[in-house]
């Protein structure tokens, strides 16, 4: 793993590094992970062209993507996968930003626990609702397509859509649990600064600080709720992309290759 420091692109990082169980390893320069790309400066374009990627993945709403569009590297080309459309408007990981801007709305909405139940709820949709089932195989089946990678893929802030997407394809191609888990939570280190001034601006608000922890940052037990529900509905991994995404063994041949290093 290896953060990539674009000041404008929080939560960048090349996931290639990890180990397999079976002693290989995960390549770099193919899977890149990040924030919205809307708010790239131009001095950080010349560094985000360098990574060569050919193909963006953006798992955001369509008003998420209309709202703040992407900026995209010289020669790449954008892929919209709507995670959440099945949502709607109760998704607060496409509505974080708007319902954290006050106080009131977001005590109401995620006090009293109700930002981890929401989180643990949209954590079981990525492996279960149907449009978040149909954009997951429409991402991994693109991977495993020819002139796709390097790839990088992102939602607003990279955590959560992002977060299962590449832990199960981490997983998928023999890297450990605790690995997966290590990857996932990264985003506390690399993300949770870029929120210094939004946190500031809760507080002076008058606003509790600890009501956005849950809500900016992950939580382990968020990600264990998307592998309890896959364990419970398709086994494994490989289940879970054969039974669940309707991409078969050779597919899965396809991604563990061209993420595994020679």
């Amino acid at each position: 793993m290896t953060p990539i420091p674009l000041t404008s692109v929080p939560n960048l990082r090349d996931v290639g590094g990890y180990r397999t169980g079976d002693g290989q390893k995960v390549r770099t320069g193919v899977y890149y992970r990040s924030t919205d790309l809307s708010r790239v400066v131009d001095t950080d374009l010349p560094l985000l062209a360098d990574l060569g990627v050919r193909t963006v993945y953006d798992l955001r709403t369509a008003d998420e993507r209309d709202a703040a569009p992407d900026i995209l590297p010289s020669g790449a080309r954008e892929v919209a996968l709507d995670v959440l459309a099945d949502k709607g408007i109760r998704s607060i990981p496409a509505q974080m930003l708007q319902v954290i801007a006050d106080p009131m709305i977001a005590e109401r909405e995620l006090g009293g626990g109700r930002a981890i139940e929401y989180f643990e709820g949209s954590y079981r949709d990525f492996v279960l609702m149907p449009s978040a089932v149909s954009s997951y195989r429409a991402l991994f089946d693109g991977l495993a397509s020819d002139g796709t990678m390097p790839a990088l893929v992102h939602c607003t802030t990279g955590k959560d859509r992002t977060g299962w997407a590449t832990a199960a394809l981490l997983l998928l191609v023999g890297v450990s649990e605790e690995d997966v888990f290590h990857d996932y939570l990264l985003t506390n280190e690399l993300l949770l600064p870029s929120f210094s001034a939004v946190f500031e601006r809760f507080v002076d608000a008058g606003g509790d600080p600890a009501l956005l922890e849950p809500v900016l940052g992950v939580r382990q037990q968020y990600l264990e709720v998307s592998l309890a529900v896959m364990r419970e509905h398709y086994g494994t991994i490989e289940g879970y992309f054969t039974d669940g995404l309707g991409l078969d063994t050779a597919v899965q041949a396809v991604l563990r290759e061209r993420m595994i290093a020679d």
